[in-house]
Order: structure tokens, then C-alpha cells, then sequence
């Protein structure tokens, strides 16, 4: 069985030929034309990654995706309507994994699609037993890829358990917002640093108890990020 893919966009053409594409690549296609019908499917199925509109009827994707996040990591790879730097970070900061700009060549949504199941695949395949970090009120199990705060579960989006773990596994050394920006979302991710920064932020405002005064994951200024053990 292949991927399992929910599209979401009230342009049936538009859904009708990603579709085509992706059932031809081996994935099953599940799709939805309004905001409403996507969060329902979203909740009562398992997949593997959604591809989500921003402009939607009854609700935006930036709606959809915040409530999504309320109850799933899936990975949400947002479709925006122009090339709005503003519409990309809205999408970051609602819990979106990635962006890609309309009008877009299929090749490049199969491209960001197999590159996400790569890396996805690739934490499942890492033998890590049973590897629990465990620093002040934080625990990070990165077997589970589960994070808890007081014993209270965070409900973190892939890209920012990503971040973490890289950071809490190599404490106190600084990775500059390029670097992150490669080893976690790819040589080929044509976004830029600012991706990194949202992400950065989100991930505080979930894990530590004052954002403006980490105690986790500090900034080097001019440099980058590091993780305080």
C-alpha cells in the first residue's frame, strides 16, 4: 500500500490532476473541496501527508491547519494561491511543514511529497533504543518522538520535533540558521532562514515556560541556536 495523501482544494481540476499524478506514483489519493470536509477527514483518517489550500470555503487553511495541529503531527505541505512571503510565514506559524507557490509543476509537489516520506522513513529505520533526553521539567523520547513538559505531552509538528531533537542530541553546540534550515528541511527547500525562525519560535512557545527567557533552546546572536543541557 503507498502513501495515503489527502488534497484539499475546491479547484476540482486542480485536484483532479494532482490526483491522477500522485495514484500513478503508487499513493492513495483521498480528497476534500471545502476547509469543513478536510478537518473531519483529517480527524477520522490516518495520513501520511496532506496538501492543503489556503483559500478554502467555510474555512482557510491557515483554520484547517491550526486545528489540525491540535490533535496530529501529520505533515501539512500548504499550497498558496501567489508568491506571498507573508502567506508562507502565516502558513509556518499556524503548524504548516512546508509551502508551495501556485501556479506549480507537479513534479516539484511529487518532489517535496518523496523527500518528506524520505526523511520520515529514514527516523523510523534508526535503530535509536529507547533514547530518552531528559533535562529540567523537559523529557524528549525520541523512540516515540514524543516531548513532555511536567509530565504534560507537547504536541509538537514534525519540523519542530526535528528541530529539538537535533539540538537536545548535540547540547550546547550552535548551529547557524542555514545549517538548520539544510539538515532539516533539505539542500533543496527553496524557502529561506525565516522558516527557521518561526519554527524556533513555535517550539518555545510550546516548551518553555517564559519564550523571551528560554531555558532550553537559546540564541547565539549573529550565529544561531543551541540547546542549554
Amino acid at each position: 500500500m503507498g502513501n495515503k495523501v489527502l488534497v484539499v482544494d475546491d479547484e476540482k481540476l486542480i485536484v483532479k490532476g494532482i490526483k491522477f499524478s500522485l495514484v500513478q506514483d503508487g499513493m492513495e489519493v483521498s480528497c476534500a473541496y471545502d476547509g469543513e470536509e478536510a478537518l473531519q477527514m483529517a480527524r477520522e483518517n490516518q495520513f501520511d501527508i496532506i496538501l492543503l489550500d489556503v483559500m478554502l470555503p467555510k474555512l482557510t487553511g491557515f483554520e484547517v491547519c491550526q486545528q489540525i495541529r491540535e490533535f496530529s503531527t501529520v505533515p501539512i505541505i500548504m499550497l498558496t494561491a501567489k508568491d506571498d512571503d507573508m502567506d508562507k510565514i502565516l502558513g509556518l506559524e499556524y503548524g504548516a511543514d512546508d509551502y508551495i507557490t501556485k501556479p506549480f509543476n507537479i513534479l516539484e509537489v511529487k518532489a517535496r511529497i518523496k523527500a518528506i516520506m524520505r526523511r520520515a522513513v529514514k527516523k523510523e529505520t534508526v535503530n535509536d533504543a529507547n533514547k530518552i533526553i531528559a533535562v529540567g521539567d523537559l523529557k524528549l523520547d525520541c523512540e516515540s518522538r514524543r516531548v513532555f513538559i511536567l509530565n504534560k505531552e507537547m504536541n509538537l509538528t514534525a519540523k519542530e520535533f526535528d528541530l529539538l531533537e537535533l539540538l537536545a542530541c548535540n547540547p550546547n553546540k550552535v548551529y547557524g540558521r542555514e545549517n538548520l534550515l539544510n539538515l532539516i528541511w533539505g539542500y533543496d527547500y527553496p524557502g529561506d532562514v525565516r522558516t527557521v525562525d518561526v519554527h524556533i519560535r513555535r517550539l518555545r512557545e510550546k516548551i518553555e515556560s517564559n519564550p523571551s527567557e528560554p531555558k532550553y533552546v537559546h540564541t547565539k546572536w549573529g550565529v544561531g541556536y543551541y540547546f542549554q543541557s
